[in-house]
């Protein structure tokens, strides 16, 4: 597949965190790891699931300062020119707003994908393909387009997209007019999405055209737009920097949710048929790696379970590990640093280190 020249991929990467205690931190996130023990960290795999779909030269990552070493030395294929470093984190609606301003300077006919960079999609042919179909939807339309996975359980910790079914586009079949964006649901809510059909996960994936999203902030977010755009004579200039670190913290802090999809009218849903996850938590990661016949995953050179049932053990850096008599349970060692404890209690983690 040869990627179409207008087709840029803005990779979010400034998220910070310690979900994955003790692997993750502050100083070293998620999207930094090889968390699947698979040898390649998870913005790693990112950009590779958008080979063929976008050029090396229009890839471009948001991130902070602080994760400068970092993604050169993780994506060192990325044009350096094209890493821009937020001074603090003012959520996605500033963030995306910035670089849609870069891109349009450097093309006012680009077609552009944003991403976050620390999921997991298990078929990246079908993934590039969805990508693909939702980009030339966009470039032909003024709509934006948002993934939503297919739900597998009554989810609690993810958004969901409402689609109305009955309505698709005459250019694609297969995307759907929004209906609603709905927050995370309790229990019973999320159940209720399942029975109905038209719910899907909202994967923080958006497609659009660079005039479509420029024009959406000028309209609902004209403040942030203007921000931005008096700073073009500036953007690729010695002074970029200096000015971005000084007027970025004037931004509200607002998603690109709040911002724009909740108001904008053209808004459809592409189903994605491919097994995705955010990987938010322990119990998400081992749902997404290999298994034995006792529900087992490992992560590590020498791990051996006895009498154990539904473990996530990862202990990369150990030589060996034997254990007996646990279930349900996260064993996880880095740096010195080992976790034990309950999946079912696993969001207790924070107040544990």
């Amino acid at each position: 597949m040869t990627p179409n020249t207008n087709n840029h991929l803005v990779i979010m990467a400034g998220g910070v965190g310690s979900r994955f205690w003790p692997l993750s931190s502050e100083d070293l996130p998620k999207q930094f790891l090889d968390v699947l023990g698979c040898g390649k960290t998870l913005i790693q795999l990112t950009l590779e699931r958008f080979q063929g779909v976008v050029p090396l030269e229009n890839v471009w990552v948001v991130t902070s300062a602080a994760y400068r070493d970092i993604i050169q030395r993780q994506l060192p294929q990325v044009p350096a020119e094209n890493i821009l470093f937020e001074p603090c984190r003012r959520n996605t609606a500033p963030c995306i707003c910035y670089v849609s301003w870069k891109i349009k300077k450097r093309n006012p006919r680009a077609n552009v994908v944003v991403s976050p960079s620390d999921h997991v999609v298990l078929d990246a042919d079908a993934f590039r393909q969805s990508i693909s179909d939702a980009l030339e939807f966009a470039s032909e339309t003024d709509a934006i387009v948002t993934l939503g996975i297919q739900p597998t359980r009554p989810e609690t910790g993810y958004g969901y997209i409402k689609a109305d079914l009955s309505y698709s586009s005459s250019r694609k079949k297969n995307i759907y007019r929004v209906d609603a964006f709905k927050e995370k649901p309790n229990l019973e809510v999320a159940e209720q999405y399942i029975k109905e059909k038209s719910y899907y996960w909202n994967s923080g994936i958006f497609i659009w055209s660079i005039s479509t999203i420029i024009n959406a902030f000028r309209v609902y977010e004209p403040q942030l737009s203007t921000l931005f755009e008096d700073l073009l004579p500036h953007y690729d200039t010695p002074a970029e920097q200096a000015l971005i670190d000084e007027k970025f913290p004037t931004c509200k802090n607002i998603s690109i949710d709040y911002a724009i999809l909740e108001k904008a009218e053209e808004i459809f849903v592409s189903p994605a048929p491919f097994p995705w996850s955010d990987l938010g938590t322990w119990t998400s990661l081992l749902q997404n790696l290999p298994h034995d016949s006792y529900g087992n995953a490992t992560v590590g050179s020498d791990v051996r379970l006895f009498e154990s049932r539904g473990c996530i053990v990862h202990t990369e850096a150990m030589r060996k590990v034997v254990i007996q008599g646990l279930d349900g349970y996260v064993v996880a060692e880095h740096d010195g640093e080992l976790l034990i404890c309950k999946l079912s209690e696993e969001q207790r983690i924070k107040l544990f280190h």
